[in-house]
């Protein structure tokens, strides 16, 4: 065998060694949910008090294939479906507002020439190198001046302008040719119309991969519920609720996080090009 194709093949399986750790947990979570609650409560004991130094068996098919748990958390219980419905409301509440204002801001701050736009962008880059709990009380004194805590925009509002992403896109906007532009003003098109119909269009990698991150991060939220939904338990998403549901075991943990993670996947499948090609325009630059 040439050495080239060696390499490529000692390549290909340290890739798939890597992804079959990473989707391995993914993989038991979905064959776990088709277990019994009755066989998963049993199984989950037994983790607890198996014998450190004795090799624990993995349970590779259930005794008996069941849709119980999915049907106790869509039609019996459905405590996990409100705080997913939760979860997902906040992901499209902040994806419409960002989808709104992230593309216009970074249009601006990569084709205007105002005065304050280095400002701007720095005081972008200087929030976006910040960890979230230095901006967290700002947030928290700004929300209780307004009267939003404990609301649900006191989770959406904060997170509509996201620096990373007004920076990500911006930086793939100046990229774009400016004689393009150019010669769309030349044949009448004006600033509004450069932007939907010749920008956007150009800029769909890199909104595309910015969207399915910005999901990632929306679903998956934990300290800004907790900080501005103190009485407001309720309006908690699975993602701060699922630890404290599943800290003992009911048989239906496997089935909540198959639906928790569903929706990160479907996303990623949606996006899945955009994210690549966003990856691959990134490293060009």
């Amino acid at each position: 065998m040439r050495t080239p194709a060696l390499k490529r093949a000692l390549g290909y399986g340290l890739l798939a060694a890597m992804a079959a750790v990473i989707l391995l947990p993914v993989a038991f979570t979905f064959l776990y949910s088709f277990f019994s609650p009755g066989e998963i409560r049993d199984f989950m004991d037994m983790r607890r008090n198996y014998d450190t130094s004795v090799f624990m068996a993995v349970k590779l098919r259930p005794a008996v294939f069941s849709l119980r748990q999915y049907y106790t958390i869509l039609i019996e219980d459905m405590t996990i479906l409100r705080y997913f419905v939760n979860s997902a409301m906040y992901a499209a509440l902040i994806l419409a507002g960002q989808a709104l204002v992230i593309p216009a801001m970074a249009y601006a701050l990569s084709r205007f020439r105002f005065f304050g736009r280095d400002a701007i962008f720095f005081a972008v880059i200087v929030l976006m190198l910040l960890p979230y709990q230095v901006t967290m009380v700002p947030n928290m004194l700004t929300m209780r001046a307004l009267g939003l805590m404990d609301t649900v925009w006191a989770i959406v509002l904060p997170a509509v302008i996201s620096p990373f992403y007004v920076f990500l896109v911006r930086q793939f906007m100046v990229g774009i040719p400016a004689q393009m532009l150019e010669a769309a003003q030349i044949d009448g098109a004006g600033t509004v119309r450069c932007f939907f119909y010749m920008v956007l269009p150009c800029s769909r990698p890199i909104l595309g991969c910015a969207a399915a991150l910005s999901f990632a991060d929306c679903f998956n939220m934990v300290e800004q519920p907790l900080a501005y939904l103190t009485s407001r338990t309720d309006l908690y998403p699975l993602s701060v609720m699922f630890n404290q549901l599943s800290q003992k075991s009911t048989g239906i943990e496997f089935a909540g996080a198959a639906l928790y993670v569903l929706p990160a996947l479907f996303v990623y499948m949606i996006f899945q090009q955009d994210i690549l090609a966003g990856i691959r325009l990134g490293e060009l630059k």
